[in-house]
């Protein structure tokens, strides 16, 4: 005879799938999980059916206890709530045991970064391949222009590249950049940026007319792909040759890595946080958080320099 409470589970699997088109990889997630907590108040001689809110308490303690990290316990607890959501729904409970149940905390890992050194040492070995005449100029003009663009700005690198061609139009200081939820925001560019931009806005240019195409890209970095424009794994893959030829580690940088740079160097040189919320793009200022390392280490530094008392520990010392 069937156990109740996996018939149960195997009837919220089914709604899972039926009515809210759930994917065959999250109904496995689910059962999975669910068999997990299955055994466990098996093991306690407690039913799925009637598990109240100490018991579930008690699994999630379990995991922790067998070194599950945070997300793993998190995935876990988002199975028990639907689930018991399901039968409180059903009229099969009263209550749901999960509405008081806490979820895991997860510690946010800090970005990697690159520092101001590194970052200048790419975009040396850009510029210097930018210079050399020899055929495929256009190529290492294109990857100075999207560096010195990536590290002005922050964009995202499916921002960068899908810049429109108009953009080679614009001589002001500011470029427009359509994000996410088609939000727009203005951000400015360096000196540098502006001069590798049309450096590389003339010879492309020149060489679109060579070829004689008779309608020009509508995108700034131009490719034969699907989407008409660079595919941004391509610029990865570039962006690790040139680490490479720079004598950085590639595993260390890519095109994130360096939007995150652009931030951090900010924060460091004591841009406001608000500002660079909205030089990133993030609807919310708690995303942009993650980057409050910075702000406590230069507020160290502004202590230790500034603060009289610390002056005249230093004196004393």
């Amino acid at each position: 005879m069937k156990d109740l409470g996996w018939v149960r589970v195997e009837a919220f699997l089914e709604m899972m799938s039926a009515e809210r088109g759930a994917a065959a990889n999250t109904l496995s997630s689910y059962e999975r999980d669910l068999d997990d907590l299955h055994a466990f108040l098996n093991g306690k001689g407690v039913r799925l059916m009637d598990a109240a809110s100490a018991d579930l308490s008690a699994y999630l303690s379990s995991l922790a206890a067998q070194g599950f990290k945070p997300s793993s316990q998190a995935r876990r607890l988002a199975a028990m709530r639907q689930f018991y959501k399901f039968l409180y729904a059903e009229g099969l409970r009263t209550d749901d045991p999960t509405g008081v149940l806490d979820a895991p905390k997860k510690g946010r890992a800090l970005p990697k970064t690159m520092g101001v050194d590194e970052v200048g040492r790419l975009l040396e070995q850009a510029e210097t391949e930018a210079q050399d005449p020899a055929p495929g100029q256009l190529q290492r003009l294109r990857m100075l222009a999207l560096l010195e663009l990536l590290y002005a700005t922050g964009m995202r690198v499916s921002e960068l590249v899908s810049l429109p061609a108009r953009v080679l139009d614009q001589d002001g200081r500011f470029l427009m950049i359509r994000g996410k939820g088609n939000k727009e925001r203005l951000v400015p560019l360096s000196q540098s940026a502006i001069a590798a931009l049309k450096l590389y806005g003339r010879m492309l240019a020149a060489e679109t007319a060579a070829a004689n195409v008779p309608q020009e890209s509508a995108w700034l970095f131009p490719a034969a792909s699907k989407q008409g424009y660079l595919p941004r794994q391509v610029f990865a893959r570039d962006l690790k040759n040139l680490a490479i030829r720079a004598g950085l580690t590639p595993s260390m940088i890519s095109p994130h890595v360096m939007r995150h740079a652009f931030a951090s160097h900010l924060l460091a040189n004591g841009a406001d946080l608000r500002v660079v919320q909205e030089l990133l793009g993030h609807s919310d200022i708690s995303t942009t958080q993650i980057y409050t390392h910075v702000l406590e280490e230069r507020l160290q530094q502004l202590v230790q320099t500034h603060h009289p008392l610390a002056k005249q520990a230093k004196k004393q010392e």
